[in-house]
C-alpha cells in the first residue's frame, strides 16, 4: 500500500508540471515531504530533476553558451554547496517544539519552517505577473547565479531565479534552453553530493526504521520520472491559471502543515 500510494503520489505531482506551469521540484518535493523526512524529500526530488535535466541535456547540450556556463554556471554550482550544507545544519538542530494530536508526534523544527518559508515564497513568485515578466541585466549573471545555487542547494528551487536572471543574455532559444539544461545538471550533482555525504544517510536509516526504505524512494523517483515522460507526451505544454491555483494551494497546505511539525 505505501509503495502505490507514494507512487501514484509521485507519478501525479510530476505530471502536472508542464499542465501548471511550475517547475518539476516545486511540485514533486512536496509530494515527497509528505512521505518522506524532509532531507530525504529535497534529495530524491534531486535526482529526478537530475535524471530529467540529464535527458534534456544529451539532445540539446551542444547549443550551451560557455560563456554564461562561467559567468552565471560557476558561483551557481559553489553556492549550491553553500545551501545543502545549510540543510544539512538545519535538519541536526533541536526541535523547537513538540505537541501531539492524537497518537501522532508533531515536531515544529527550524528545517520545516525554512522549507516552508521558501515554498510559500517561490510559489507566489511564480503566480505573480510582475515576476515572469522579471528581468536581470548580464552584469547581475554571477550574482543570478548565487541566489539560483543556494536556494538550489537548499530547498531545490532554482529554476524561476535562473529564468530570470538568463533570459536577457542574449542567448537564442536552443542555447537558453540548452545552458539553463547544464546549469540545472551542474548544481543538482553539487547538491548530491553534499546530500549524499550530510544529509542523506541518517535520513535514510532513520525512515528505514518507519518501513520507508531505500526501495521505496527509488520506486517514487522512476514513477516521479514516468510521470514527467508521459505528461510531456500527451499534454500540451499551456497554462491553465485554475490548475496553477489549485497547485498553489496545495503547495501553501503543505508548507504550513510541514510549519507546523503535522508532516
Amino acid at each position: 500500500m505505501d509503495y502505490a500510494l507514494v507512487c501514484i503520489t509521485a507519478l501525479v505531482a510530476s505530471g502536472l508540471t508542464l499542465v501548471s506551469g511550475f517547475g518539476l521540484g516545486t511540485i514533486l518535493m512536496p509530494a515527497f515531504a509528505v512521505f518522506f523526512p524532509l532531507p530525504a524529500a529535497i534529495a530524491a526530488t534531486a535526482i529526478v530533476h537530475l535524471a530529467n535535466n540529464a535527458f534534456k541535456l544529451v539532445l540539446v547540450g551542444r547549443h550551451a553558451d560557455r560563456v554564461t556556463l562561467l559567468r552565471f554556471g560557476v558561483p551557481a554550482v559553489l553556492a549550491s554547496f553553500a545551501g545543502a550544507a545549510l540543510l544539512a545544519l538545519l535538519e541536526g538542530a533541536a526541535p523547537l517544539a513538540t505537541y501531539s494530536l492524537g497518537s501522532h508526534t508533531c515536531r515544529v523544527t527550524i528545517v520545516k519552517l525554512v522549507i516552508a518559508v521558501i515554498m510559500l515564497g517561490f510559489a507566489a513568485l511564480e503566480l505573480s505577473p510582475r515576476f515572469s515578466k522579471l528581468e536581470f541585466d548580464r552584469r547581475y549573471q554571477p550574482l543570478g547565479g548565487l541566489l539560483s545555487g543556494f536556494f538550489g542547494g537548499l530547498s531545490g528551487h532554482q529554476g524561476s531565479l535562473r529564468s530570470a536572471f538568463l533570459v536577457r543574455a542574449g542567448l537564442s532559444k536552443e542555447s537558453f534552453v540548452a545552458t539553463g539544461c547544464v546549469i540545472a545538471v551542474m548544481v543538482d550533482v553539487a547538491r548530491l553530493l553534499v546530500y549524499g555525504l550530510e544529509a542523506w544517510r541518517k535520513p535514510v536509516q532513520e525512515a528505514q526504521t518507519q518501513g520507508v526504505g531505500i526501495g521505496l524512494i527509488a520506486a517514487a523517483c522512476i514513477s516521479a520520472f514516468v510521470g514527467a515522460y508521459l505528461s510531456a507526451k500527451l499534454v500540451r505544454k499551456i497554462t491553465i491559471e485554475a490548475v496553477r491555483l489549485v497547485v498553489a494551494a496545495m503547495l501553501s497546505i503543505i508548507a504550513i502543515l510541514l510549519a507546523t511539525g503535522i508532516i
